[in-house]
């Protein structure tokens, strides 16, 4: 996986890409970073908000950040959007973590 400082120089001539936004995002919350992870995941919903992985990730994040209540929101609307999708293995997945949540 790319690092931080190529990922952002990457961003800078594609400020809209979902995958790269996503990147970022996956890259801080590995490091910790859980908030700057959240803000990036926020940035990928907005550049793909059909993508259900975005959610279910970006709520993996609130629930290491203790928000319980955002991380219910985030799932609900990755679930709306897996199913609007018809994608069955995401439905599952972030059901899953949904139900873990309560």
């Amino acid at each position: 996986m790319p690092s931080i400082d190529q990922l952002m120089k990457v961003l800078e001539k594609s400020p809209g890409d979902d995958f790269v936004l996503y990147a970022l995002a996956m890259e801080h919350a590995k490091l910790g970073k859980h908030d700057d992870a959240v803000g990036y995941f926020d940035r990928a919903i907005a550049a793909d908000p059909a993508n259900p992985y975005h959610y279910y990730h970006k709520a993996k994040s609130l629930a290491s950040l203790g928000r319980t209540t955002e991380l219910r929101d985030t799932l609900h609307a990755g679930i709306a959007q897996a199913r609007a999708a018809q994608d069955t293995k995401a439905v599952s997945e972030l059901s899953d973590l949904l139900e873990g949540a309560r």
